[in-house]
């Protein structure tokens, strides 16, 4: 008899359920909102920044077509190709190659990382990298 009823753990239990469910939806919703406002607002940088083992030792811009060959201390090497606004590693001397297999960067704070050569390229903007001033 009692399969038919509706009891009070019963309703608890599915108000539970479906607010767990709205719950869920809302944080998967802002996170979506949250990538799409990261996508639309990101801006294309114009300037590209190499460090090599924490010390800047390259700064170049994007508008100039250059190959630039990047020595660490170690012996490594890094081929630098900065093409048609884009930047990338066309060549490495590290055993993985994971850096000279990234694809091209562009965009404000993207970057490529070579861990067994201490090489960070990472593209800034001129315009608003510039520090605030309050006068």
């Amino acid at each position: 008899m009692s399969e038919g009823r509706v009891t009070g753990a019963n309703v608890k239990a599915t108000n539970k359920k479906r607010n767990d469910l709205i719950f869920i939806s809302a944080l998967i919703l802002l996170v979506l909102l949250s990538a799409l406002a990261l996508f639309l607002f990101r801006s294309e940088g114009d300037r590209v920044v190499v460090t090599l083992d924490g010390r800047t030792v390259g700064d170049y811009s994007l508008a100039e077509d250059r190959e630039e060959r990047i020595e660490s201390a170690e012996g490594g090497y890094n081929i630098l190709v900065i093409k048609d606004g884009k930047a990338y590693i066309s060549s490495a001397s590290c055993p993985d190659g994971i850096c000279s297999s990234h694809r091209p960067v562009k965009m404000k704070g993207e970057s490529i990382i070579c861990l067994p050569n201490k090489v960070v390229v990472e593209i800034r903007n001129d315009q608003t990298d510039q520090p605030d001033v309050i006068s």
